[in-house]
């Protein structure tokens, strides 16, 4: 597709999914921010309508500088995103499968929907009871660490590279059984590969690149990439600059390297987006919001067909959540 009709498509605002973003940890530190249009914030309602956002995650993440990660974490962030994004920002929460499959079958308009993910489960404190609240409470992802170890497994900058505990375990197969899908992104590899042997439904990352085009290790290498594509999972490329390039220095066609290296191992049904906004202090040249989505659109149109751009965009990520969310209650 040529420049001009690249442009002309991507103004028509293709629908996004973004699978990652931490505002509601800002929120917390700062409740007199405007989630609407607040400079203060990467993702605010007026940058999610401007970008074609229709479906946005946001991360429930409990900074170390808060001192010992409580529940108690979890339960405020949950109260800011209902008073201050659901509300304010006009979201409808996404939390079932049904809901999920006329969004897939393009039958629902209006305001755009959030979802709720923890990103580290230690302000769980180690209680299933608590996994059992945040689920009736709406959250539907759940990152098993950050980067270091917790109750429940190391993360992926913990030095002895362990895998699960035995609450940790335990966990897993609650999640399976409930229907709380598992987020390998911050996991150690050690801890991927026993969750990827556990669980029998599929998992994703929701905000990780490809190792062999960046070698950071939040980056996942090319067995589990492959990994996450036989168990039908999904991958979400993020916008960290130092986990598109070497050097940390990145512009949106850099990312093109990362979808191209997926999209060679098998991966062109598995792509999505997972752009780490609000968690970042740098950011990609031209992505510095999600106001940005549309230009990023045109990028895309510019080198592969509007079919697989819009299932990286928005239809993959999708069609993963009809499938996986759990059914609605009758």
């Amino acid at each position: 597709m040529n420049p001009g009709e690249a442009r002309e498509q991507a103004q028509n605002h293709f629908p996004v999914a973004d699978f990652h973003c931490d505002a509601l940890s800002k929120l917390l530190e700062n409740p007199s921010i405007d989630f609407w249009a607040d400079q203060g914030l990467d993702v605010t309602g007026e940058r999610l309508r401007a970008g074609g956002v229709r479906i946005q995650c946001f991360a429930i993440y409990l900074s170390q500088k808060w001192g010992n990660p409580r529940f108690e974490h979890i339960l405020r962030q949950i109260e800011l995103y209902r008073s201050k994004v659901a509300n304010t920002g006009g979201l409808r929460p996404l939390r079932w499968k049904e809901e999920a499959a006329r969004l897939a079958g393009g039958q629902e308009g209006g305001p755009g929907w959030g979802m709720l993910s923890l990103e580290g489960v230690d302000g769980l404190e180690g209680n299933l009871f608590y996994a059992e609240m945040i689920f009736e409470l709406g959250v539907r992802f759940l990152g098993v660490t950050w980067n270091y170890a917790n109750w429940a497994a190391d993360g992926v900058l913990e030095q002895r590279n362990g895998g699960f505990t035995e609450k940790g375990r335990k966990l897993i197969k609650w999640c399976n059984r409930r229907g709380m899908l598992l987020d390998v992104s911050h996991l150690s590899e050690a801890g991927f590969w026993e969750l990827a042997e556990l669980s029998h439904r599929p998992f994703i990352a929701s905000h990780s690149n490809a190792r062999a085009i960046c070698n950071h290790p939040r980056n996942m290498t090319d067995d589990q990439i492959r990994a996450v594509i036989a168990a039908e999972g999904r991958i979400g490329l993020t916008f960290v600059p130092w986990f598109v390039t070497d050097d940390g220095e990145a512009a949106p066609q850099d990312l093109l390297r990362h979808i191209e290296h997926i999209c060679a191992l098998g991966g062109e049904q598995h792509l999505m987006f997972g752009s780490d906004f609000d968690g970042i202090d740098s950011w990609v040249k031209g992505l510095e919001h999600p106001g940005h989505y549309p230009a990023l659109a045109e990028l895309l149109l510019r080198h592969y067909s509007e079919e697989l751009v819009k299932g990286w965009l928005y239809g993959n990520a999708v069609s993963y959540l009809a499938r996986n969310l759990p059914s609605a209650p009758i």
